[in-house]
């Protein structure tokens, strides 16, 4: 398909939802991650801000996440297990918040929620799956709100002292929306807490359109560092943190590589070879994509400032 035809598909005129600049075709891509259509999917990137978009967003989306895309875990165990794995998430948080109410948007099975609750937090989440949501409520004993508004939803909630968002905004239509609407509700003093893939990391570079962590559609944004911290201290927050360093984004890049490669074949065991081959290649790569603004994703933690 040629780019003039891409052209066609879509809106006379693209601006950037981030600064109204100017969009330019950036590359097109299958559901290389899911597979679950043949349909090719549409990114124009900002030429001022970098913003990367997708531009043939489908009407339904949420078609998109497959069951079971939640991963709930069933058994005690299994969730002593995934709390593991997001111990270092509650870990960082606490730098920076000592309690208070705490708000988790999009949880998925609520391990970040049961550990804040454990921590001293007084929880609260706002999760798009109902199974998800059903789990949280009944099995973890936690206030969960299931609903496909985010903003609409965190707008009726009393305002937090911290609000999560761990792999979330680059998912949304309009993710301005959102951090607007989270900067508003905050309570003075309070963090918000945003992790999203990087695209300035190096794997991006090399990889391109056949990088993981595109996943399209289901990823809509791909949100650069500076536009980022830009969006949130011109809506007035303090930055507390910004960084590819932290556990939870250098794990992302092991999985970047090992991914990565696994989708350019189909089958288990041609699948199974190309992911611990790409574990092998993150080793070789890990002194690069240590470096700050390289990794695959990064951790933004942002304070209001409290009433003088």
């Amino acid at each position: 398909m040629t780019h003039e035809h891409l052209q066609a598909e879509l809106p006379e005129s693209l601006s950037c939802s981030a600064c109204r600049g100017s969009m330019r075709y950036a590359f097109r891509i299958g559901d290389v991650n899911r597979r679950i259509s043949q349909e090719d999917f549409i990114y124009f990137q900002c030429t001022a801000c970098g913003l990367i978009s997708l531009a043939n967003v489908p009407e339904d989306l949420g078609r998109y996440y497959p069951e079971g895309y939640g991963l709930i875990p069933q058994s005690d165990d299994a969730i002593e297990a995934g709390l593991l794995h997001e111990q270092y998430k509650i870990d960082l948080v606490k730098r920076f918040a000592d309690g208070g109410r705490l708000v988790e948007i999009g949880p998925s099975w609520g391990a970040f929620c049961l550990l804040a609750s454990r921590a001293g937090f007084s929880v609260q989440a706002i999760e798009m799956n109902r199974e998800c949501c059903e789990f949280i409520n009944q099995r973890l004993g936690l206030q969960v709100l299931n609903s496909r508004d985010e903003v609409a939803t965190l707008r009726e909630l009393p305002s937090p002292d911290v609000i999560v968002m761990w792999h979330v905004i680059e998912h949304l239509r309009d993710p301005w929306a959102l951090i607007a609407q989270a900067v508003e509700k905050l309570a003075p003093g309070g963090i918000v807490v945003l992790a999203t893939p990087n695209p300035d990391a190096i794997q991006f570079r090399l990889l391109g359109r056949f990088w993981t962590h595109v996943d399209a559609p289901r990823h809509v944004h791909l949100i650069p560092i500076a536009l980022m911290r830009q969006k949130l201290t011109d809506l007035g927050l303090q930055e507390l943190l910004t960084t590819t360093r932290d556990e939870g984004s250098l794990g992302w890049n092991e999985f970047g590589w090992s991914f990565s490669l696994a989708g350019f074949v189909s089958g288990f065991w041609p699948k199974r070879i190309l992911r611990i081959t790409g574990r092998i290649l993150a080793w070789f790569a890990a002194f690069f994509e240590s470096r700050e603004g390289r990794g695959s994703a990064y951790t933004a933690i942002f304070r209001k400032p409290p009433i003088q």
